[in-house]
C-alpha cells in the first residue's frame, strides 16, 4: 500500500525523493511527505525540514520551497487506516522537539494504549496515525544510539511496519526495520536508498538488498549494515533486479493498464521461455524444490491468495485436478488462517501473490509453514517475502505491473498453474498425448492473445454501448466461473459500476431475480461439453428482457453482443476467455472517465491486514 524512499549521499535530495514518490504513486495513496536534514549551524545538530499535502505527489511538489537542499532525506505516501487524509495525518510524522522524523507502512496493533500512556506523560499528537505514536516512543528514548532507540521502541509495538527513521543528532545515518510491510536497501556509489518497492529504485541502481521480518538496518552514504531488531548481526548479499527502469515506463500508452494488457502475448511467451520439454511431453520447473516421489504422494491441493490471485487460483485449481487428478482447491488466504484450519501433511499448499508480500498471503504461509506444511510460491517479483519464505514455487516472469488492478500478471499466473498442473500430471496419470495437446495448446496462447488485442476497437464499441449500466451480472460454469468472478471483479475496480458473478447453474436459485432490461449479463460460452447448458441459461435471461454480451468462441443467437476469442484446448480456454473482458472493463472506465491507474480507495500492494 503505502510507500517509502530514503537517499542519503552527495546529491540533492529533494529532487531524488520526488522522484521516487512518482515511482511508487501505482502502489495507492492519498497523502505524501518529505523530510530532509538541512546543515547544522556550528555547535548544533542538523536540522529537520518537512513538507507534507494531502491529494497527489504533484501538490507535494508544488509546496517544497525553492531552496529547500540537504542530501539525506526520508518521504511516503500514505493510503489511510488511522485518520482521514489530511496534511496532519500524512508522513513524515515528527515528534514535539522536531528531532525525529518516522515514515512507517503497515498497522501498529496497539497504538491506542500506547497513545493514551503517552498522552499521560504530556506528549500532544498533531495527527491521528498510530505512525506517531512510534516517534514519540524513539524521541524518548534514552538509548545513546539511534539504532537502540529503534530497537527498544519496536518491542513496545505490536503489529506490522516496515518504516525509515530521521534523527538530527544522528545526520549521518537512516535507520529502518521491517515487520511485514517490505523495505529494500538500494545500493549505489557513495550513495544509499531505501524504498518499499524496487520501482523507486531502478533508475538510480540495480542491486538491492530485502530485509526480512525482524530485521533492521542502518544506511550510511558509503556502506550498510543489517541485524535482527535484537541486535544480532546478519549477513545481507546484494542482488541484481531483473527489471530496467524503462520497464516502468508507459512506452507510449495512455494508461499503464492498456501497456500491460497490451504486453499479454511476450509476457507469456516469457513464462513458457526454456521451461517446455517436448521430449518427455512435459515441462521444467527447477523452482518447485518437489521430486517426483514428493509429487506423487501429494494427496491434496489447496492454493491460497486475495483478489485477482485467489480467482488465478481457483483456475489453478480446476487445471490441477482435470490434468493431474489431486483434489484441490482455493481459498481466500484473508480468511484461511482465521478458521483454524487443519493442516494435512499430505496436503500441498501454495500461494499466489503478484507482489509476493500480500501481507494476508504472507501471514497465512507464515502460519502454515509453523505447524510443518510444505508450501510453494507462485509469485512475480523474484526474492519477495513469499518467495523467500516458501519451500520452493514458481516466478511467473510477467515483468513489473504498474496499474493497480492486474491484468498480465493474471494471466501469466494462469498459465504457470497451466505449467504446474502439466508438470503434476506427467508424473502422474496424465498420457503422452495429452501432454503433447496441452504443450501445443500452451504455444499457441501468444498469438491467440495477439488476436485478440487486434479486435480492441470492437470491444470498446461494446464498452460504450454498456458504460451507462448501473449493475452488470457475470456468469459462466465450472471453468469460466472464474472467469467470470475476475471480469467482475475488474469492473469493480475501475469502472466502479456494481458487478456480481454467479456460476450459470445458479441463476434460477436466486439471482433471476435481478433481471430486467436495465441489468446487462455477461456471460461467459466456452465451446465445451456444456454449451448447451450455458446457452439454456440465456434463454431463461432472454425469456425476462435481459440484455445479454456472450464471450464466446462462436456467435450465440440469443446474445445482444458477442465477443468471439480463438478456440484453445478446453483446460486453456480460460486464459483466452479473460482477455477481451479485461479491455471492456478498460474501455468501460475510459467512457466514464475514471482514473484507471489508481482507482479510488484502492492500493496496489496490499501490506496491512
Amino acid at each position: 500500500m503505502c510507500g517509502i524512499v530514503g537517499y542519503i549521499g552527495r546529491r540533492d535530495v529533494a529532487p531524488l525523493l520526488l522522484e521516487g514518490l512518482q515511482r511508487l504513486e501505482y502502489r495507492g495513496y492519498d497523502s505524501a511527505g518529505l523530510v530532509i536534514t538541512g546543515k547544522a549551524a556550528a555547535g548544533r545538530s542538523s536540522a529537520l525540514k518537512m513538507v507534507k499535502a494531502k491529494g497527489r505527489v504533484r501538490e507535494l511538489e508544488s509546496r517544497v520551497p525553492k531552496r529547500f537542499a540537504g542530501t539525506t532525506g526520508i518521504a511516503h505516501t500514505r493510503w489511510a487506516t488511522h485518520g482521514a487524509p489530511s496534511d496532519h495525518n500524512a508522513h513524515p510524522h515528527l515528534d514535539q522537539d522536531n528531532k525525529v522524523a518516522v515514515v512507517h507502512n503497515g498497522i501498529i496493533d496497539n497504538a491506542t494504549e500506547l497513545r493514551v500512556k503517552l498522552e499521560a506523560d504530556g506528549v500532544v499528537f498533531l495527527s491521528e496515525t498510530d505512525t506517531e505514536v512510534l516517534t514519540h516512543l524513539i524521541a524518548r528514548s534514552q538509548a545513546e544510539t539511534l539504532e537502540e532507540k529503534v530497537r527498544q521502541s519496536l518491542k513496545l509495538v505490536e503489529g506490522t511496519y516496515g518504516i525509515a527513521v530521521l534523527h538530527a543528532d544522528f545526520a549521518d545515518r537512516i535507520v529502518v526495520a521491517r515487520n511485514g510491510s517490505p523495505v529494500v536497501l538500494g545500493i549505489g556509489e557513495k550513495e544509499m536508498f531505501v524504498a518499499s518497492d524496487v520501482a523507486a529504485l531502478v533508475s538510480h541502481t540495480r542491486q538491492v538488498v530485502t530485509l526480512d521480518d525482524g530485521e533492521m538496518a542502518t544506511i550510511k552514504a558509503d556502506d550498510f549494515r543489517t541485524y535482527t531488531t535484537e541486535g544480532s548481526r546478519t549477513s545481507a548479499t546484494p542482488t541484481t533486479v531483473e527489471w530496467e527502469a524503462e520497464s516502468y515506463d508507459m512506452g507510449g500508452h495512455d494508461t499503464y493498464m492498456h501497456k500491460e494488457i497490451s504486453e499479454q502475448s511476450d509476457a507469456v511467451d516469457r513464462v513458457l521461455r526454456g521451461r517446455i520439454d517436448d521430449r518427455f511431453s512435459t515441462v521444467h520447473l527447477g523452482g518447485l524444490n518437489l521430486d517426483a516421489r514428493e509429487a506423487r504422494g501429494v494427496r491434496r491441493i489447496k492454493i491460497l491468495g486475495c483478489g485477482t490471485s485467489y480467482h488465478a487460483g481457483l483456475i489453478g485449481a480446476g487445471l490441477i485436478e482435470s490434468l493431474a487428478r489431486i483434489p484441490a482447491d482455493a481459498e481466500p488466504a484473508s480468511e484461511f488462517r482465521y478458521r483454524n484450519p487443519v493442516v494435512d501433511p499430505d496436503t500441498l499448499y501454495i500461494a499466489v501473490s503478484q507482489s509476493g508480500e500480500t501481507y494476508d498471503v504472507l501471514a497465512a504461509v507464515q502460519e502454515l509453514k509453523r505447524k510443518g506444511a510444505r508450501v510453494l510460491g507462485v509469485v512475480n517479483v523474484v526474492g519477495s517475502a513469499i518467495a523467500r519464505e516458501t519451500d520452493g514455487g514458481v516466478y511467473v516472469h510477467a515483468g513489473p505491473e504498474v496499474c493497480v488492478v492486474s491484468t498480465k500478471c493474471f494471466t501469466n499466473t494462469v498459465v504457470a498453474f497451466a505449467l504446474l498442473a502439466l508438470h503434476l500430471g506427467r508424473i502422474r496419470d496424465l498420457s503422452v498425448a495429452d501432454g503433447k495437446r496441452i504443450i501445443a495448446g500452451l504455444r499457441d496462447l501468444p498469438a491467440q492473445i495477439t488476436e485478440i488485442l487486434e479486435s480492441e476497437a470492437e470491444i470498446k464499441k461494446v464498452a460504450d454501448e454498456y458504460a451507462d449500466a448501473k449493475s452488470m451480472m457475470f456468469i459462466g460454469r465450472v471453468r469460466g466461473y472464474p472467469v467470470a468472478l475476475e471480469a467482475s471483479l475488474k469492473l469493480k475496480e475501475i469502472s466502479y459500476i456494481h458487478a456480481e458473478a454467479y456460476p450459470a447453474s445458479e441463476l434460477k436459485h436466486g439471482p433471476l431475480a435481478l433481471i430486467e432490461p436495465a441489468l446487462p449479463t455477461v456471460a461467459i460460452v466456452p465451446d465445451d461439453d456444456l454449451l448447451e447448458k450455458n446457452r439454456a441459461a440465456m434463454e431463461e435471461i432472454k425469456a425476462r428482457s435481459g440484455r445479454i454480451l456472450a464471450v464466446a468462441h462462436q456467435e450465440q443467437p440469443k446474445a445482444d453482443h458477442t465477443i468471439l476469442v480463438p478456440k484453445n484446448e478446453p483446460e486453456l480456454d480460460p486464459i483466452l476467455m479473460g482477455i477481451p473482458l479485461q479491455l471492456l472493463a478498460y474501455h468501460t472506465a475510459l467512457a466514464l472517465g475514471r482514473d484507471i491507474d489508481k482507482p479510488r480507495n484502492l492500493a496496489k500492494s496490499v501490506t496491512v491486514e
